[in-house]
């Protein structure tokens, strides 16, 4: 095959895919394909996003668990002694039960 053929070749699939382009449902179908690739590519980015959030919120707790920063220690105990002030007993224990 000599480089002319070759040439011509390449020329007729370009005339074959221009001419494609132009009927009615090829342009149809790529307007669809497009509509469904930013459709799913916006799901995609989205996920992401929050993946990543997730993923830098969980680094910021760890590196908030192991903080001896004297604010952080200070929200631990809160914590802890909020805890301890839920698990007591509401009424005292030689109230009467309600009725």
């Amino acid at each position: 095959m000599s480089k002319k053929d070759t040439r011509r070749k390449w020329m007729w699939l370009f005339l074959v895919v221009i001419a494609s382009l132009q009927i009615y449902a090829v342009r149809e179908l790529l307007a669809a394909f497009a509509l469904f690739v930013l459709g799913f590519g916006s799901i995609a980015v989205c996920i992401a996003a929050l993946y990543l959030a997730q993923k830098g919120w969980e680094a910021g707790v760890a590196r908030a668990a192991v903080s001896r920063n004297p604010l952080i220690v200070a929200a631990r105990r809160s914590v802890a002694a909020l805890e301890d002030w839920s698990r007591r007993p509401v009424r005292g224990t030689g109230s009467e039960p309600a009725r």
